[in-house]
């Protein structure tokens, strides 16, 4: 598990498996552990990159704010330091964000992108409701368990919930030392909150597929569409019922879609 001094940052990052390069960069407050659904099966395809943003799990804690463009450039650099020229990028969310970021000032690093539950930002952006806000309030000062247990409603629906709430506690409890500060928290969300590429769309040329989750109560779907209908030639793909978390309740069915789309775009089909 090796950390690279990027930026004057320690970031922490892992590779997994052989093959073309395929960069996973995870959301606001989360770290490489969410994609637990997906690294494996990838792996047997690609060469998996997964790192920590800064201020979130092993990479190195912030006291400044920080913008969108400058984490993109933590995963140019980590590309450098894996000795990677081109890659397929997965963003999900905040990670999603960083990814465009990512392909508008690096195009010529970025072979295929995958935006998972995410925006462009901007005064089109369509805001989740109040009741996350009022949710986040709520839970704050409630012990971990009943606080992590009182946010899978936001992430998953209630079936999936109902069939695999022991599984997906243990798990979160597990991964509960990496979680983000409330201050790393703060950060990140400013950072979210400046970030406005809409009238930049048309300019990203990579072939994109966009993911989301009908349900999603964190990034409503209708922001999918938005980048869907801005990005030229962009594949839209809809989980129907799913919601900010489909990447572990319709993993499958993610997995399954993601590596159909990248395929074709392979350096080694091309």
């Amino acid at each position: 598990m090796p950390n690279a001094t990027i930026n004057g940052i320690d970031i922490h990052y892992e590779v997994h498996g052989q093959g073309d390069p395929l960069l996973l960069i995870m959301g606001l407050g989360a770290n490489s552990t969410a994609w637990v659904m997906q690294v494996e099966e990838f792996s047997k395809h690609y060469r998996v990159i997964t790192f920590d943003n800064r201020d979130a799990g092993l990479s190195q804690k912030m006291t400044s704010s920080y913008t969108m463009a400058e984490m993109a450039t933590d995963a140019v650099g980590i590309l450098d330091e894996v000795s990677v020229e081109t890659a397929h990028v997965f963003g999900m969310s905040m990670g999603g964000m960083i990814a465009q970021e990512l392909v508008l000032h690096h195009p010529e690093r970025v072979r295929a992108l995958v935006l998972g539950g995410t925006m462009a930002g901007g005064p089109g952006t369509v805001l989740a409701g109040p009741e996350l806000l009022t949710h986040w309030m709520s839970v704050a000062p409630l012990p971990l368990e009943q606080k992590l247990e009182a946010s899978l409603g936001f992430l998953y629906s209630d079936e999936f919930i109902a069939q695999n709430k022991t599984r997906l506690l243990e798990r979160s409890i597990t991964n509960a030392p990496l979680m983000a500060s409330a201050d790393a928290l703060r950060r990140q969300l400013m950072a979210v909150m400046g970030y406005n590429v809409q009238a930049r769309l048309p300019e990203i040329d990579a072939p994109t597929l966009v993911l989301t989750g009908t349900d999603d109560k964190i990034v409503p779907a209708a922001n999918s569409k938005i980048l869907a209908d801005g990005i030229p030639n962009a594949k839209l793909l809809e989980f129907d019922g799913a919601g900010h978390g489909f990447i572990i309740e319709k993993a499958r069915e993610t997995n399954l879609h993601v590596l159909e789309f990248l395929r074709p775009h392979d350096i080694s089909v091309n």
